[in-house]
């Protein structure tokens, strides 16, 4: 440090002004440059004076501080290692299939961005109920009332009644259909290991991507999902968490989800949102489907509001048969969109569920289900089950149809239909023989719970979600594809089966409309039929003819009639 810096150091302690008025910074210059070495000695010993206080100003103010700095990086180091040990352990401990096969891992080394695995449960299924096992003898102990049952040709027609009818359906007896349930799951071809997406912050990265309830699925996941593998990770709705139900959108209470995670071998299950059907209740159940089969009935909470008000909802949170499941937080704005989370997603709300059968809510099942699932499934050796719509068989006639009835917005039936045919969907012919439909009466489903079709309802699904909530337009393609993959094939049923089994009721709208009309004509108000009986209204009279006179009806006489004065009073 030169004498210059010493003397601007020695001024800053002062006045500048006053230094000024004396003339000091005027002779800085000359003074530094004759400084005596006695000056020189004095400040080195200034110098040494000062390093001790310099030493303890940093002892007290920074010494602390770095202490603190050092132990946060040796923790940071320490848990890095920790991690990269325990990252390496695991991956050589386990090899793909198992990585597929547990709970939960991350995926992003695989992903662009950072999801979840939900894994498949792989929980052994528990012995059936003692009275299945008293009631499931060997098959052939029982005559088949059934083995020369011929379809009856159809009915002739009736002018007064239009449109499908019921037609006779052979079903064995309840035991017997119980005897024929299969001891085992039914083999899923290709698919073994079906796991799901869990993204707590979804990401949206193309315009039709679906909905953060569906995970947003990209067209490049879409594809691969239609690639059958013997381990496979999809979309499938409740993305926001493993356990559907529980803070993942359409959240449902701890006691009912208990409930649901419970094992059975056969559940009937229903839905009304927007509080837009009556609630049907179930007839013909045998004794043991009373006692084994649970009917589940999802609502929202207007419809609950609608069944505690009319107090249909007992203590015990039943309306007859169904027990009622509350739905909170509904992923969609719109009732019909929400229902087909349960109508497609019935395995992953069930993890435990061997059979189920899925009505819409304005139906009215009249057969036992154990009846129903013997003659649609276990007959036909099928794992899927769905009825056909009764007059149409193409999907490009079935999208008119949803125009022309305003079913859904025309531009985007237009866009979903267009992008199926620029996938290669064609109209349906004889050549897609055996098939026999490409559009389903989508409000019954019979369906066994394997990979197989879990896979097939969760695609089905993400095709709704992503597009129109019209199901019938997307069945076939979402069939179709996998069955070009794997030897699987769905049993698609006649409609007037179908209408044998189940009864379709009129909308909650159209009921009460229809109602209302039916009290009015059956019963008119007093003040009505007492005007009806007391007052007259003013009738046209005739004049009295001779014999030889001429009809009323004559042009002649009808002239006469309007230009007469007397003429008929209106």
């Amino acid at each position: 440090m030169t004498g210059w810096s010493l003397g601007l150091r020695t001024a800053s302690d002062g006045s500048l002004q006053q230094l000024a008025q004396n003339g000091v910074l005027h002779s800085q210059s000359s003074f530094s440059s004759r400084k005596t070495p006695k000056t020189s000695l004095s400040g080195s010993r200034e110098k040494e004076r000062c390093l001790p206080s310099i030493c303890r100003f940093l002892v007290r103010r920074q010494v602390g501080m770095l202490i603190l700095v050092a132990f946060a990086l040796l923790a940071f180091v320490a848990g890095f290692s920790m991690v990269n040990k325990d990252d390496a352990s695991r991956s050589s401990e386990l090899d793909f299939k198992e990585w597929f096969e547990n709970n939960t891992y991350h995926l992003s080394a695989l992903l662009p961005r950072k999801v979840m695995v939900c894994g498949e449960n792989t929980a052994q299924l528990p012995p059936p109920n003692a009275s299945t096992v008293i009631l499931a003898k060997d098959s052939i102990a029982f005559p088949d009332p059934c083995q020369n049952f011929a379809f009856p040709p159809p009915p002739p027609g009736d002018r007064r009644r239009i449109g499908p009818r019921p037609c006779p359906v052979c079903y064995v007896p309840v035991e017997q259909a119980i005897a024929r349930m299969p001891r085992v799951p039914s083999p899923s071809p290709g698919l073994q290991h079906l796991t799901y997406f869990h993204e707590q912050i979804p990401m949206k990265t193309e315009p039709h991507g679906g909905s953060e309830f569906g995970g947003y699925p990209s067209l490049e996941e879409r594809n691969a999902s239609f690639d059958i593998k013997e381990s496979m990770t999809v979309h499938c709705g409740f993305v926001k968490g493993c356990r559907p139900g529980d803070r993942t959108g359409f959240d449902i209470n701890a006691a009912d989800l208990k409930e649901m995670e419970q094992f059975h071998e056969v559940i009937v299950a229903s839905a009304i949102f927007g509080n837009y059907d009556v609630i049907q209740q179930p007839k013909n159940a045998g004794e043991i489907a009373r006692e084994n089969v649970p009917f589940y009935m999802f609502v929202d909470e207007e419809t609950e509001a609608s069944l505690k008000n009319s107090s249909l909802l007992d203590s015990r949170n039943r309306v007859g048969l169904w027990r009622i499941i509350l739905v909170r937080n509904v992923p969609y704005s719109d009732a019909r969109r929400n229902g087909k989370v349960p109508k497609l997603l019935l395995h992953r709300l069930f993890p435990n569920v061997r059979y189920s059968i899925w009505i819409d809510g304005k139906l009215q099942l009249v057969v036992d289900p154990y009846q129903i699932l013997e003659r649609f499934l276990w007959r036909q050796n099928a794992t899927f089950a769905i009825s056909r719509h009764y007059r149409r068989f193409d999907v490009f006639e079935e999208a008119e149809a949803n125009k022309a009835a305003g079913k859904y917005d025309n531009v985007s039936i237009d866009h979903q239909i267009g992008f199926y045919r620029k996938e290669g969907l064609t109209a349906y012919s004889e050549a897609k023989l055996p098939i026999t439909s490409d559009v389903p009466e989508g409000c019954v489903i019979i369906k066994e719970h394997i990979p197989i079709t879990n896979l097939f309802t969760c695609l089905w699904f993400n095709e709704v979600d992503r597009f129109t909530s019209r199901d019938q337009l997307s069945f076939s393609t979402v069939r179709d594809k996998l069955m070009a993959k794997v030897s699987w094939n769905i049993n698609m049923f006649l409609d007037c089966e179908r209408r044998n089994f189940v009864i379709q009721a009129y909308h909650r709208d159209l009921l009460e409309q229809r109602a209302h009309m039916t009290v009015v004509r059956v019963h008119p108000p007093p003040a009505l039929v007492r005007d009806h009986f007391s007052i007259k209204s003013p009738v046209r009279r005739n004049p009295k003819r001779g014999r030889g006179e001429r009809k009323s009806n004559s042009r002649r006489h009808r002239k006469v009639g309007y230009g007469s004065r007397g003429g008929s009073t209106f």
